[in-house]
């Protein structure tokens, strides 16, 4: 009796972190400004280990506090999402004018020493600004996310599925942006990247500001 319980218990553990691992990996790995940027790092290996250690971070973090019922308040400061939303808008428009300055100037490389201006302030600095001023992502960590953590047997082990998605999806793009830098080191190759990357975060600022919410990040 007591060994078929704590089997049910164990087998109840192994879902729920299936589940957050299923969950959360299916939604970080919608193209978004933060993958895009981290992405972009890796490729020129200035800091994106940093910046991958930040997502992973920050995703924890939320996805805890989300678990913990901090979303309501969330719900109840809609004037706080919305200033996110314009301030998202404006840092994403930015980006992407950058992105399209390499692409036109063709200055920009991919090579191990590569990477003026990717210093590992102004790095960290960007990670935090593409997480954090996207209200999408508070949404999701705080809201759609822990709403299905909270019906499983354990929220503990849903949270650890989900981070360790969160890992495993972030190391990926770092050590792949990385990996496959050597392939991408002709200058025509980065100009193309960086108009790619360029539209992608004009399209993602267009959809915020048009209040239909970014592809989730």
């Amino acid at each position: 009796m007591l060994e078929g319980g704590l089997e049910g218990h164990l087998a109840g553990y192994v879902e729920s972190y299936l589940t957050g691992l299923v969950i959360c990996g299916g939604i970080i790995m919608a193209i978004g400004a933060q993958n895009a940027y981290v992405l972009g790092v890796a490729m020129r290996r200035r800091h994106h280990w940093w910046s991958a250690g930040l997502c992973m971070g920050t995703d924890l973090a939320l996805l805890s506090v989300g678990m913990f019922g901090v979303s309501a308040l969330l719900l109840a400061m809609p004037s706080a999402l919305e200033a996110l939303r314009w301030a998202g808008v404006a840092f994403l428009g930015w980006l992407a004018l950058q992105a399209w300055r390499r692409a036109v100037s063709g200055r920009q490389r991919l090579s191990g020493t590569d990477g003026e201006g990717l210093g590992r302030r102004p790095v960290i600095l960007a990670t935090l600004a593409v997480t954090l001023l996207n209200p999408q992502v508070y949404l999701d960590t705080l809201l759609l996310i822990p709403s299905i953590g909270a019906q499983q047997e354990s929220a503990t082990t849903f949270v650890a599925g989900a981070g360790t998605a969160s890992i495993l999806w972030f190391s990926l793009l770092a050590w792949g942006g990385a990996a496959l830098s050597p392939w991408l080191s002709r200058p025509r190759a980065w100009r193309l990247i960086d108009a790619a990357i360029g539209v992608m975060m004009a399209a993602i600022a267009l959809q915020l500001a048009m209040g239909e919410g970014p592809p989730v990040v």
